[in-house]
Formats: structure tokens, C-alpha cells, sequence
């Protein structure tokens, strides 16, 4: 599936802005299940963005915009081919004794660790231990039993969470957002020993089935020995499949942030963040020798003439200095 995805976050202030730092994680990942063909980022004021690579592989690109200015706008256009799910190798069944014995495992802790918005508290373990009361099986096999619970059990409720809501804090509500559902999977799987990581990314809304709704979307990776990391959301009880792209990944959601950053003066007026998603024609070439990466510190903003599928996930971080 050929897919272009517009990402754009714009911050307006009571007054002006200065001495703005700002990183962000936009950028598609290129991996064994999409090809990122094509990414441009776009800032207003000029800014000269440069990138690196952060611990877990994740682009992050950088920028300061140091004069006064009463609106910052950061869009993001990539174009990204998925692999369809047919030429996806099936995920094996492996037991969960052999995990446990796998020396991949070891190197893997920081997954199956507590993290900031993941604490592996003993009402995770008790959860995890209640949806799996059958008994273990394979190691997919209860990663999917486990998302499954949290389908089962918990509500979709947007605006009942925040952006700084932990996995324990939706465990006890029993409601939330696909974050919350990513952190709670996260922690029933570390509490059974699983390795497994938060996702950041899109989900394409070709079905307009009931709830898929989200453009900006969060799921998890859990760890599977002989194979590797294997997708799966629980906010729609299934596999991540072709019409999911994957922008960055980490421990939790505090890894991933999409837009975060600091700056002097007026607080922050508003904030607006606006994702479209749409069909985009096949590349010329099917695999390029590279991806292309554009970076323009204009404002000119691309032309977009699908409709729009939904907001973003969660708000993006910009914290407010002292003068």
C-alpha cells in the first residue's frame, strides 16, 4: 500500500516566542514492513533543521528558532510504501519456556523493565495473570490474549486520560486512548517476561469501520525469539497490518514524543495538530536506492486534497522557559 501522510503541528502564543529549542520524531522508519520513498519537513519561522539518530534508531531532527515570533508551524510529508500483508512472514509459535531460556532475551531488559509511563507495578501482574488464567501458551499467542483483554476490558473514552496518564492510572480507570492501551499491553507483557516496546505511527482508515478513527496512532512490538519484533494493537484487537506505518519506537511513550521542545515567553495560546492520511500513487521506482530526505525552513505547505482523517494522537510537548 502506497500511502502520504501529512503531519502538522502549529503552536500560537498570547504574545511572542523566543529562544525556541525543539526536537521532533516524524520521520517513517524504514524496516522489513515499509519503505519510507520521500520526507520533507517544513517550519515557519525559518529554521535550519539538522538530524541525528537517537538510541533506538529513531530520526530526530532539531531545530532553535532564536527571534521573537507569535506562531510556530512544523509540518511533516512523508511517502511511505507498506508491504502487503501477504509477503509478511508468519510470526512462529514459540513457547514461552523457550523465551525465557533465549539468550536474545537478555539483551533485550530495558523491554521487559519498568519505564516511566510503564511502572511494573503488582496490579499489572495481577491483570496479566487474570487474562492469561488458561494458562501460558506461546509466546504471540499470549501477546495477542493479552491485547484481546485490554480490547474486552477496556473503553474507549477519549478526553478521560492526559498526555502524562501511566499504564497503572488506565489499569484502574479501565479507559482511555490507543496510548493507554499501548502502555497497559506493555505492562501485562513485561510482567510476564515478554520484551516488548511502544509503537508511534498512523493507521490508514480505508474500512470506516466502527472506532478507526485514528490517524495518529499508538501500538506495541513484543519480541519474539527466531523471528523478531512482532506488531500488534489492542485498541482494535488485531495484528498491525499494511495500512499501519511505523514512525518510531522506545519504552514508552516518553521515547517517541512526536513534537517536544522549550522556548521564553508567552504561554502557549493554542495548539493544533491536524494528520491527513490518504492513498498516494506507486512510486516509478520500487525500491530506491535511497530514501529521500528534503528539509525546507520555508512555510510554503503542500497541497492536500484527500480529506481529512483525524487529529493526532496525543499533544505535543513544548515547554515554557523562565524569561
Amino acid at each position: 500500500m502506497h500511502l502520504r501522510i501529512l503531519h502538522r503541528t502549529t503552536f500560537t502564543y498570547a504574545g511572542n516566542a523566543h529562544d525556541s529549542f525543539n526536537e521532533t520524531r516524524l520521520r517513517p522508519v524504514r524496516d522489513p514492513t515499509q519503505y519510507c520513498h520521500d520526507f520533507k519537513l517544513a517550519i515557519t519561522p525559518p529554521a535550519e533543521p539538522r538530524a541525528y539518530d537517537d538510541f533506538h534508531g529513531n530520526t530526530v531532527h532539531y531545530f532553535e528558532v532564536i527571534p521573537p515570533h507569535p506562531k510556530l508551524v512544523i509540518e511533516a510529508v512523508s511517502t511511505v510504501t507498506t508491504v502487503p500483508n501477504a509477503d509478511r512472514p508468519p510470526v512462529p509459535r514459540v513457547p514461552s519456556a523457550d523465551l525465557e531460556r533465549s539468550t536474545e532475551r537478555e539483551m533485550l531488559a530495558e523491554f521487559y523493565s519498568s519505564s516511566h509511563y510503564v511502572p511494573l507495578e503488582v496490579e499489572m501482574w495481577r491483570e496479566a495473570q487474570d487474562a492469561l488464567a488458561e494458562g501460558r501458551g506461546d509466546v504471540w499467542g499470549d501477546v495477542r490474549r493479552l491485547g484481546s483483554h485490554i480490547y474486552r476490558r477496556f473503553a474507549y473514552r477519549p478526553n478521560t486520560t492526559g498526555v502524562s496518564t501511566r499504564a497503572t492510572d488506565a489499569l484502574k480507570l479501565r479507559m482511555g486512548v490507543c496510548q493507554d492501551f499501548a502502555h497497559v499491553h506493555l505492562g501485562l507483557c513485561r510482567s510476564m517476561g515478554i520484551p516488548a516496546r511502544y509503537v508511534s505511527g498512523y493507521f490508514f482508515n480505508n474500512t470506516r469501520r466502527p472506532r478507526e478513527i485514528e490517524a495518529s496512532h499508538a501500538w506495541i512490538e513484543a519480541w519474539i525469539p527466531g523471528h523478531g519484533w512482532a506488531a500488534f494493537d489492542p485498541t482494535h484487537d488485531r495484528p498491525a497490518d499494511d495500512r499501519y506505518v511505523k514512525v518510531a519506537v522506545g519504552r514508552d511513550y516518553a521515547d517517541i514524543r512526536p513534537v517536544n521542545g522549550t522556548y521564553r515567553g508567552s504561554p502557549t495560546r493554542s495548539l493544533k495538530v491536524l494528520v491527513n492520511v490518504r492513498e498516494a500513487p506507486q512510486p516509478k521506482a520500487e525500491k530506491p536506492k535511497r530514501a529521500t530526505l528534503h528539509v525546507s525552513a520555508g512555510s510554503s505547505t503542500p497541497a492536500v486534497d484527500a480529506p481529512e482523517v483525524a487529529a493526532a494522537l496525543v499533544v505535543p510537548s513544548l515547554t515554557r522557559r523562565a524569561k
